[in-house]
């Protein structure tokens, strides 16, 4: 049992199971996310693909981006659909790869499986076989197919680590995968993620781009590569929706990507995350590039001065270049204006942001000019209320 904010994963894909019936049963209902035909095109598939299938597979269509752009599928490979819900890629599937090739389309929902059989009976194709199951558990053999296709499935997925070796263990080596998926730039608050229904609207479930991105490649996959992104939810009718999406910088990404040929060492994409840049992007995401750099300006004035008369007490003298010092220290102060700012965009609050410009000026002022203890000390203290001011919002905004 996986439990996921409070909730398990039973409760979280119930919720994904209710929402997606509900788009086979009544897909004429205004939902938080696009459907049917209009979302096709809103995604990208050409208008001529679409009248080739049946109006039934289109119309619950619930995908966020157009996999087939990575252009991988060939004549006679045999390709899994993973969350083929109504069966519009299936459909487009089995005319790529014709009749030498196979498509197995993998649901979870069974009104979906229902009209998926309906759907691959009135197209009249005969290489679509339907099997209930779900990412994380694939009934089918390793390396039993060539590629693997998805869209705007694994972001519903509370195990992605998991899903991703699934995908791996069935593609055969050389073999590829062509995902649309739902990425952010900063993740939801615990408030968010312990709604199983907002899991089901596809935005809390949702990884951040760069550990999405790992997460691939450290299941054993390269040649990872983002063909596109773009503002899926700006399509949405839902007015929270876009807002709430808007926050949390979500979009689409379409993506590919390569089983090697012989296995791949996991270690590289772990080292690649514990890179400097890597560690200043992450804080930035989790909105904490302002207080942590806020915390280490006064470390650097204020710790160095402390550790430095501390060994003169000990009676060891250290030499410290006031002008590097003050270098650090600046930086570090500029790296706060940047995360409040970067935090400013998401919550769209400025106050923090001017709050904490000024109590830099009034640092670097007392530094650089005509140095004044006094306002050296109001100025951290205006930066730190700032960033724990901002904090506060921050939190608030991501986690509904």
């Amino acid at each position: 049992m996986v439990a996921i904010a409070g909730f398990t994963r039973e409760q979280i894909l119930r919720a994904v199971r209710d929402m997606y019936h509900a788009v086979a049963t009544t897909p004429s209902r205004q939902f938080h996310f696009p459907t049917g035909r209009d979302a096709c095109v809103f995604v990208g598939y050409p208008q001529e693909w679409l009248d080739r299938l049946p109006p039934a597979a289109v119309e619950s269509f619930a995908g966020v981006g157009f996999p087939f752009r990575a252009g991988i599928i060939q004549r006679g490979d045999r390709v899994l659909d993973v969350g083929a819900g109504s069966g519009t890629d299936a459909l487009i599937a089995a005319h790529l790869v014709g009749p030498e090739g196979q498509v197995f389309a993998i649901d979870m929902t069974p009104a979906m499986l229902r009209k998926l059989k309906r759907n691959i009976a009135a197209a009249g194709v005969t290489n679509v076989h339907v099997i209930e199951g779900n990412a994380v558990a694939v009934p089918l053999a390793d390396a039993s197919v060539d590629v693997v296709t998805s869209n705007g499935v694994l972001n519903l997925v509370p195990e992605k680590p998991k899903a991703f070796a699934e995908l791996l263990r069935v593609l055969r080596p050389g073999g590829r995968a062509q995902i649309a998926d739902i990425v952010v730039s900063r993740p939801a608050g615990e408030a968010a993620r312990s709604d199983p229904k907002l899991w089901a609207e596809c935005v809390v479930g949702a990884a951040i781009e760069d550990d999405y991105l790992d997460l691939i490649r450290a299941a054993g996959f390269d040649d990872v590569s983002v063909l596109r992104r773009f503002d899926y939810f700006s399509a949405s009718a839902s007015p929270d929706t876009r807002r709430f999406a808007g926050v949390l910088g979500a979009r689409a990404a379409e993506i590919t990507m390569r089983r090697p040929e012989t296995k791949r060492s996991a270690i590289m994409p772990r080292l690649r995350r514990l890179s400097p840049l890597a560690l200043g992007r992450r804080m930035a995401q989790y909105g904490l590039l302002g207080s942590m750099a806020a915390g280490a300006s006064i470390v650097a004035c204020y710790g160095v001065l402390a550790v430095m008369g501390v060994l003169g007490l000990l009676g060891t003298a250290v030499k410290l270049d006031p002008s590097l010092w003050v270098g650090v220290i600046v930086a570090f102060l500029a790296l706060a204006l940047l995360g409040l700012a970067l935090n400013a965009l998401a919550h769209r609050r400025f106050v923090p942001l001017l709050v904490g410009a000024g109590g830099t000026l009034l640092v670097c002022y007392a530094l650089l000019g005509s140095y004044d203890w006094r306002l050296e000390a109001t100025g951290f203290a205006s930066l730190l209320g700032a960033v724990l001011w901002d904090r506060r919002i921050y939190r608030a905004a991501v986690g509904c």
